[in-house]
């Protein structure tokens, strides 16, 4: 029996077409990777090439490495010979024997991203860039977008004709690349840019790779580039026999530069080309799979297919509505729980899928309460992690300011220009005298060569003073936002760079969230910082946790793309968290196709059984906001569903009863702080603009119909009806809503 025989019809007819220009469209499943190892070895075995004239390109290391070991095993001797890596790693070798023909040294070195930021810094100093307006991680963002399109520092500055900051982006851009050359070093974008500008400059060279390759093929191709698509195009030029490999369905890194229309214009780009579909799924149910079908068959912009399966129908699949976010985690962690009890599979069978990092700080404190192991992929723990971690050290310093850790952490968060210089000198001072970090700062002229750094080290101290004068009479969550509106920590992670602050500023959201709930739970006695603090170090606390292979798994749906489970779980699934708010009130309706396409591949990843779930209350930045079910569980045909006792005509209404605790939670809150309270005595019209039944707009959540307003202990909570975020209760002064 022939190694093809295992192969299905179409799998077969991927591995057989060799000549000429291929588009395999592998839906989730399909056994992709088992389809190119074989048509290595069918070039070799049953055609004859030479191991040498066949390249395979993928994308990470790791599926580097696995296709590696596969080919290894299939093919035998003379694998050694085929180049099977990344396309970076392609680029390297390339360029180390021919990079001298472009007037740089074959040694050249090869800048990482803190090597990068090094340079930048010391470009803006001789540029005289200021660096409060531009920063140098947004500097760098905007160089690698213009490397991803092949648009060099000429090209840029043309473009920039007649726009001030780009003009001195490109004057940054192109200085950039002088210190570069000037180093004979090359950052991680310049070995795909120097490759293509290395055979469009050398047709020798290019010649000679294209005699060398002559069976190329890539892997994930849904997630190329620019400059990839360009580098792969000249090196199949000659002979044309490409084979790519993809699912435009699972395309979802349009953030990092992908370029769905590679996989959607191959046929445009190759005229002749042989497109085969390999639709059979070898992972999950047919239940499972007609409903991803129903869902991605929304999109416009996609090859049409529909998977398939002989696995059998396979239970439906399990929809669960909750009056709140944190009912939702605890039926989640009960449910696995009962399944592994019962012995329906391990913990290491069962994922939970969401969309944003911040989602898996309530799971990570019911796994630890209920002592489930489990573990976070593409992720950390949520209090690991950074901007966490500093806003809980203010924490820790106001309320104990002999932690002479958190009180290093945050003494130069956000950057206030104090050195570290300074800050070791201050440390000398206090272990000389035997007192605490904190304590030596009130006795700065006792420190030795401080100088200038006093003002910046006093002006600390007088900050933390104030803020533990404002926790006596503050609740914890307001002295959480006056930390953030003093420090300005917020703006801080902006000027970082939008995508990265995004994801740090939903967990901050999320602490405040948490500090909330910790705030209305403690019914029977006054919430104490101390007492926060407290249950978040003992929450936080999973060290002692077996790091046995056997745990739950955690991760966002970016995260699980080529990972499979018996048992998945998708939380989370409302409008306005997946898909994000912005998307929903966004102008672009490609950015809704891809969010589509995440809620493809999160269904995708499901080989058993799978549970969407939901809540008609969510805490978001620490209030209790409404959301509507995700329009994506809309898309799913009712008769593939288990949705228990819920009730489908009720399922977006908030209950009464939410509503009222809700209500009740927020008098209780208001009216039984410690702090004095400022009563509103003038009318509504004296200090909003807006009365229930007009029509306002939000900055964010975008324009809806007020419902209700209340007087509070603080403020004025509205009630507003969003057209397409639901129903939201916020304070006034917070909402900033605009009469329309």
């Amino acid at each position: 029996m022939s190694i093809y025989d295992t192969l299905n019809d179409k799998q077969q007819e991927a591995v057989f077409y060799t000549e000429g220009p291929l588009l395999i469209l592998a839906g989730a499943g399909s056994g992709k990777t088992r389809v190119l190892t074989h048509r290595i070895a069918y070039l070799i075995d049953q055609k004859g090439v030479n191991p040498w004239n066949i390249l395979a390109i993928t994308f990470t290391n790791k599926a580097a490495g696995e296709m590696r070991e596969r080919v290894d095993d299939i093919v035998g001797f003379g694998s050694e010979s085929i180049w099977v890596s990344t396309f970076h790693s392609t680029c390297v070798r390339i360029l180390r024997r021919h990079i001298d023909l472009m007037g740089y040294d074959n040694n050249f070195t090869i800048y990482d991203s803190d090597d990068q930021k090094t340079l930048m810094k010391d470009v803006c100093k001789l540029l005289n860039i200021d660096t409060k307006v531009y920063k140098e991680r947004n500097l760098l963002s905007a160089i690698s977008k213009a490397k991803d399109e092949m648009i060099m520092p000429d090209e840029f500055e043309l473009n920039a004709a007649g726009d001030f900051t780009k003009k001195k982006l490109a004057m940054v851009y192109r200085e950039y690349e002088k210190q570069l050359r000037a180093n004979n070093a090359l950052d991680f974008d310049d070995l795909l840019v120097k490759t293509v500008q290395l055979f469009q400059t050398n047709p020798d060279v290019l010649d000679y790779y294209q005699d060398r390759f002559r069976y190329i093929m890539v892997d994930e191709y849904q997630d190329t580039n620019t400059v990839q698509f360009k580098l792969i195009s000249i090196l199949a030029n000659k002979y044309k026999n490409l084979c790519v490999v993809g699912d435009d369905d699972q395309s979802i890194y349009k953030f990092r530069g992908a370029n769905i229309k590679n996989i959607l214009n191959f046929e445009s780009e190759y005229k002749e080309a042989r497109v085969i579909k390999l639709e059979q799924n070898y992972r999950s149910s047919s239940t499972i799979l007609d409903a991803a079908n129903a869902v991605i068959r929304n999109n416009y912009g996609r090859k049409d297919k529909t998977l398939w399966t002989d696995n059998g129908e396979g239970e439906k699949i399990n929809l669960r509505q909750f009056d709140s976010a944190y009912d939702e985690a605890d039926y989640i962690v009960d449910d696995i729980r009962r399944r592994v009890n019962s012995g329906d599979g391990s913990y290491q069978d069962h994922a939970i899928l969401y969309r944003t990092n911040a989602q898996s700080r309530m799971f990570e404190e019911k796994f630890v309460g209920a002592n489930v192991p489990y573990k976070i992929v593409g992720g950390v723990n949520f209090y690991a992690r950074r901007e966490v971690k500093d806003l809980l050290a203010y924490l820790k310093t106001i309320d104990n300011g002999k932690d002479d850790l958190a009180v290093r952490r945050i003494i130069n968060v956000p950057k206030r220009g104090i050195g570290l210089t300074t800050i070791n000198r201050v440390q000398e001072s206090a272990q000389e005298r035997e007192i605490g970090f904190y304590e030596a700062l009130g006795g700065l002229d006792l420190i030795a060569g401080i100088g200038r750094g006093a003002a910046k080290l006093e002006s600390f101290v007088a900050m933390i003073e104030y803020f533990k004068s404002q926790a006596e009479t503050l609740s914890i969550s307001d002295l959480m936002k006056e930390i953030l509106d003093t420090t300005a920590y917020i703006e801080s992670l902006e000027a970082e760079g939008k995508e990265e602050a995004e994801n740090r500023i939903e967990n901050i959201d999320e602490l405040l969230s948490k500090i909330a709930t910790y705030e209305e739970s403690c019914e029977d006695e006054r919430p104490t910082l101390s007492g926060f603090l407290e249950e978040v170090a003992l929450v936080a606390d999973i060290d002692s946790l077996d790091e046995s292979s056997d745990y739950v798994v955690l991760m966002t749906l970016h995260s699980a793309k080529g990972l499979e489970f018996p048992h998945v779980y998708m939380a989370g699934m409302e409008d306005g968290i997946f898909p994000s708010y912005m998307t929903i009130t966004g102008d672009d309706p490609e950015e809704l196709e891809e969010e589509r396409r995440l809620c493809y591949v999160g269904i995708t990843r499901a080989r058993e059984d799978l549970t969407l779930t939901c809540a008609r209350r969510r805490m978001i930045r620490g209030e209790t906001q409404y959301n509507k079910k995700s329009r994506f569980l809309k898309e799913i045909p009712v008769h593939l569903l288990n949705v228990g006792s819920m009730d489908e005509d009720e399922a977006d209404i908030p209950s009464q009863n939410a509503y009222m605790k809700a209500k009740q939670s927020f008098h209780s809150k208001a009216f039984t702080q410690t702090k004095p309270k400022r009563q509103f005595t003038v009318t509504q019209q004296d200090t909003l603009d807006y009365e229930v039944g007009d029509r306002v707009r939000h900055q964010k959540f975008g324009e809806g119909l007020v419902t209700g307003i209340t007087e509070g202990g603080r403020d004025f909570e509205v009630t507003v009806e969003f057209d397409h975020a639901g129903i939201k209760k916020m304070f006034a002064s917070f909402a900033k809503l605009q009469k329309i």
